[in-house]
């Protein structure tokens, strides 16, 4: 999976709880959850999210990993099967 194929699967999880953003402007350095305002229950959903399109298990202590576009991508293409 490339960068841009994996990129583009967060784009749709991300859409999926908040169908109103657009987060093709994410900075990659901005926290997610605040420029979106989502909740934790939806960030949680989000990486349930990737997990299923991914293959790629997130333990609940990596959360806080997460927390960027950024970091996101490359806890994801260090992981990926």
């Amino acid at each position: 999976m490339t960068e841009q194929e994996l990129r583009a699967i967060i784009f749709a999880e991300l859409r999926k709880v908040a169908p109103e953003c657009d987060p093709a402007t994410l900075a990659p350095d901005e926290n997610i959850r605040e420029a979106l305002d989502i909740d934790s229950y939806s960030f949680l959903r989000v990486l349930v999210g990737l997990n299923e399109k991914t293959g790629v298990d997130i333990p609940e202590s990596d959360y806080g990993k997460l927390s960027t576009l950024e970091t996101m991508l490359a806890y994801l293409m260090a992981r990926l099967p």
